[in-house]
């Protein structure tokens, strides 16, 4: 069976993030620096730093990250949300509130027309997430 894993680029700050998202949902994380890679060696040490990829993997979903970012740079938008289907009222809250530490509660948790319970936010990386919960 196909899985759909969200991917998040950053411009410098993937550990940071990766660190503070994994604070926020648990599971496993995993980091690949750039000076991991067979190239690695032949760059400069501030550069080897930074990560190629990221991921953290729960029993519901994977997020991964890196800080490559292609030759236009990064430019953020709202073309994109990560999408958090939750399992309870409460995992939906206590997913908000941490994500919404340092960012922008932007769609308060309200209740649907069909009942369910729906909010967004974009966090202190300028990431978009939606969290929903249908009891």
């Amino acid at each position: 069976m196909s899985r759909l894993h969200a991917y998040l680029t950053f411009n410098g700050n993937c550990r940071e993030a990766m660190t503070f998202y994994h604070s926020c949902f648990g599971g496993k994380i995993q980091f690949q620096t750039i000076g991991d890679s067979p190239l690695g060696n032949k760059l400069d040490p501030e550069m080897r730093q930074y990560i190629l990829q990221a991921s953290i993997s729960t029993d519901h979903f994977t997020l991964m990250g890196t800080d490559m970012v292609g030759e236009n740079d990064l430019m953020q938008g709202n073309a994109i949300s990560i999408w958090v289907e939750c399992k309870s009222k409460n995992e939906l809250y206590t997913y908000y509130q941490k994500l919404a530490e340092k960012g922008e509660a932007r769609q308060p948790v309200e209740q649907t027309f069909s009942g369910a319970l729906l909010g967004g936010l974009t966090d202190q990386f300028e990431k978009h997430w939606l969290f929903h919960w249908r009891a």
